[in-house]
């Protein structure tokens, strides 16, 4: 019973099952999630992100398990549960534009994978399954960061 609740967990309730973009889809569900912390205060955005993380270990290692062993594509609950971090404390992005900019930075770090986001999944087990996603959760967090810096700067000088 806790195995097949995990696995239902790791697999996003089902959409890692989808035959193509399922990390994608998976991501989706990161959204809610990050909109939900965005309206609470800093301490809680940060402790529930830091929970997110560390709950995704262990759910991440046995729906991998389950499912054939290493970075299985089914498994989509490290895509969700760090999506979160790429824009904990950035309230500005707390709007439906700010969401899809999120998104769509987060999903090109996670698929590009950038060094040394490559090197992290080879850690194995749930830890690397997720890392490799936090990882890429960190430089969408910088870089939407610094767009929100320069528009902040610019807007005065635009009106």
């Amino acid at each position: 019973m806790w195995q097949s609740v995990t696995v239902w967990l790791a697999t996003g309730f089902g959409l890692g099952h989808l035959p193509v973009a399922s990390g994608t889809f998976g991501s989706l569900l990161g959204i809610p999630l990050a909109w939900w912390l965005l309206g609470r205060s800093w301490p809680w955005q940060a402790g529930s992100v830091a929970l997110l993380l560390l709950i995704g270990v262990p759910i991440c290692d046995v729906g991998a398990e389950a499912l054939g062993g290493g970075d299985v594509p089914a498994v989509v609950a490290d895509e969700f549960l760090a999506f979160p971090l790429a824009v904990l404390g950035l309230a500005a992005l707390r709007s439906p534009v700010g969401m899809l900019l999120a998104f769509v930075v987060y999903r090109f770090f996670d698929i590009t994978k950038l060094p040394p986001i490559d090197s992290l999944e080879a850690i194995g087990g749930g830890i690397g399954i997720m890392l490799d996603d936090s990882m890429a959760a960190i430089y969408s967090w910088l870089l939407l960061a610094a767009i929100l810096l320069v528009w902040r700067r610019l807007r005065p000088a635009l009106r």
